[in-house]
């Protein structure tokens, strides 16, 4: 089944789609550090490269679904707090409206937790409204990528609507019961990472695995007020679109607690302390091996990694709605649409 990404980022969402037999046939990022890394891994599919204002809804192929996550500074604890005020707020009803206009199958939508704050309360009943009036059974879920195979603690909200003629809706999938943990994740390249060049500029192919190598840089008096260690046994912490905030490597031990959000290095152990390298981000948000990341600056791969939807978590919902087209033999309802007929 064909789909049409926008807000796509390196393709975190989209991988995950392709791992469960979709075909990602349109693009659109208009963020042109990612435009390489996106090219390089998705060659078959077409990439829009405009903000999804300027995208003409005819120009975009007929599919049967359509994913993406907008655009979440707006609603981020850490953010603005300007939500549908700010540009980037407004960018969730162009999302919508693009829905409106094509009339796929199914949609999925991602973002972060802070728009279920109460603050948000107004743009969440206005962006689920939007849905249901554009023909849409919409479920709602927060979910944490913790629960489905990602060896990191992410909580994420998802909005995925089936259209109304369809008379179903999305369920998610129950959870795993057994979690992955960081040592299941990147013990193996324990040894092998790079320090970034001088300006935190890439080693390129210097790297001994590809995309090993990592950030460096002092740290602020926010990352010191509390521990940025991994625990080898636990999951990651959240994956930080920055290289300057990513989590420490658990090779070193917890960080010291002086005072109450006040928090320094384990003497004696200064060396062992480093931030975890962009491949070890991208074993931790299920990137497989052999997904490359492109960029000069180091900072610009975390970023990348870091605002992706995790691939297994994507997989997941992939395969869930894969399943219930199959329950209700999807195929057997043309020419009830049409349209879906030749791209489904």
């Amino acid at each position: 089944m064909n789909i049409a990404s926008f807000f796509s980022g390196c393709g975190g969402m989209d991988l995950g789609f392709e791992k469960a037999g979709f075909n990602v046939e349109f693009a659109n990022d208009n963020a042109s550090q990612v435009w390489a890394t996106f090219e390089k891994n998705f060659p078959n599919t077409r990439l829009s490269k405009v903000s999804i204002k300027k995208v003409n809804p005819n120009d975009v192929p007929n599919t049967c679904g359509i994913v993406g996550g907008p655009p979440c500074q707006s609603w981020s604890n850490a953010g603005s707090g300007r939500g549908i005020m700010d540009y980037r707020g407004m960018l969730f009803f162009d999302y919508i409206n693009m829905i409106r206009q094509k009339q796929p199958l199914f949609f999925v939508a991602e973002n972060v937790e802070g728009l279920l704050a109460d603050r948000n309360a107004n743009a969440y009943n206005m962006i689920l409204q939007n849905m249901q009036e554009a023909g849409y059974n919409v479920t709602v879920q927060l979910v944490n990528a913790a629960d489905f195979g990602v060896p990191q603690k992410r909580k994420r909200i998802f909005f995925i609507g089936y259209r109304d003629d369809l008379d179903i809706f999305f369920n998610f999938p129950t959870a795993n019961q057994r979690r992955v943990n960081v040592k299941d994740a990147i013990y193996d390249l324990c040894n092998s990472a790079l320090p970034a060049k001088p300006l935190n500029l890439t080693n390129g192919s210097r790297c001994n695995f590809l995309n090993h190598e990592y950030w460096e840089g002092g740290f602020s008096y926010i990352f010191l007020s509390r521990n940025r260690v991994l625990n080898w046994d636990s999951q990651s912490f959240t994956i930080q679109a920055s290289g300057r905030q990513t989590s420490l490597h658990p090779q070193a031990p917890e960080m010291v607690k002086i005072e109450k959000d006040v928090r320094i290095l384990k003497p004696g152990y200064e060396d062992l302390y480093r931030r975890l390298s962009v491949r070890e981000c991208a074993r931790l948000q299920t990137f497989p091996d052999d997904f490359e990341f492109i960029y000069s600056n180091l900072n610009a791969g975390y970023k990348m990694i870091g605002n992706s939807v995790p691939v297994k978590l994507s997989q997941v919902i992939a395969e869930r709605i894969c399943s219930d087209f199959i329950e209700i033999n999807i195929h057997n309802w043309f020419p009830r649409f049409e349209e879906q007929a030749a791209i489904c």
